[in-house]
């Protein structure tokens, strides 16, 4: 009894885990692994569907047989070291020389289908005037052309049939008619147009101060622009209207000709438009 007494007592620890707190962070990791997961996934995603099938193809080569790559010094099938040809980083990128030659093909098809609208808008302006008594009286001053700026359309005048009074940029009846056919027909092309404005060169002969041939080109320009448009023509086809005097004379060897009285209408193609709309900027 005595021996018992003299032991030192034993002293038993107990350490008491609480699950609930040590617990408590582990969904917060899982929830990141996920959203990790799935950022991964949807870059996945996007990278496959913005990948040509080409490329996907050798993708696919690649980890299909990723050792017959190595022992072959990084080619297969005659291909380059890359898993993409031509080292291109950007999986949406096409090689450069397919890229260009389809916007080559694109751009060619185009010309050759806008071509084909204006020569198709020349047949049908040609039978108008054979078919319309009021314009086949006048087709000797109704010239029509393709030009490497579009469809052409002149209206000239004769000898002793103007289509504005001298020195005057009001129309003559019959000048306005086939101003209102012709405006009718130009909605069968979505193209712009340009109009202008000739004089011959005689020198304008009137009271106003300073009006000169210049003033009376762009005034007849823009009366013809009204009358097609009366016509039926829309609007918003003008693209520009010009006074160009006797800058360019339709008859060179003879400046005084009245067949440089004239006004010009052009169904630009989509390269001429572009120009003037640059020109204009």
């Amino acid at each position: 009894m005595k021996g018992r007494q003299g032991r030192k007592p034993r002293i038993v620890v107990k350490i008491i885990r609480d699950n609930g707190m040590s617990n408590s962070g582990v969904w917060k990791v899982a929830y990141a692994d996920f959203v990790t997961a799935m950022m991964a996934f949807f870059l996945l995603m996007w990278l496959l569907s913005s990948t040509t099938e080409s490329d996907l193809r050798k993708i696919a080569e690649y980890f299909n047989t990723p050792l017959s790559v190595a022992l072959s010094g990084g080619k297969t099938d005659g291909q380059s070291a890359t898993i993409i040809e031509g080292n291109d980083t950007d999986l949406t990128r096409k090689s450069g020389h397919v890229a260009g030659a389809d916007l080559a093909s694109a751009e060619k098809e185009l010309q050759r289908r806008e071509m084909e609208r204006l020569e198709q808008l020349k047949k049908t302006l040609e039978k108008l005037i054979e078919s319309n008594p009021a314009m086949s009286k006048f087709r000797k001053q109704l010239l029509i052309d393709i030009t490497v700026y579009g469809l052409r359309i002149q209206i000239v005048d004769e000898k002793n049939r103007p289509m504005f009074d001298v020195g005057s940029a009001e129309l003559q009846p019959y000048a306005i008619e086939i101003l209102n056919e012709i405006g009718k027909t130009l909605n069968a092309v979505p193209n712009r147009i340009s109009l202008s404005g000739h004089t011959d060169a005689t020198p304008y002969q009137g009271s106003e101060r300073n009006y000169n041939n210049w003033d009376l080109s762009i005034d007849r320009a823009n009366a013809s622009r009204q009358a097609l448009v009366a016509g039926g023509m829309e609007d918003t086809k003008v693209l520009r209207v010009l006074g160009l005097a006797s800058a360019i004379p339709l008859d060179k060897h003879d400046p005084f000709d009245p067949i440089n009285r004239r006004i010009s209408i052009i169904v630009m193609n989509r390269e001429a438009a572009e120009s003037a709309s640059r020109e204009g900027r």
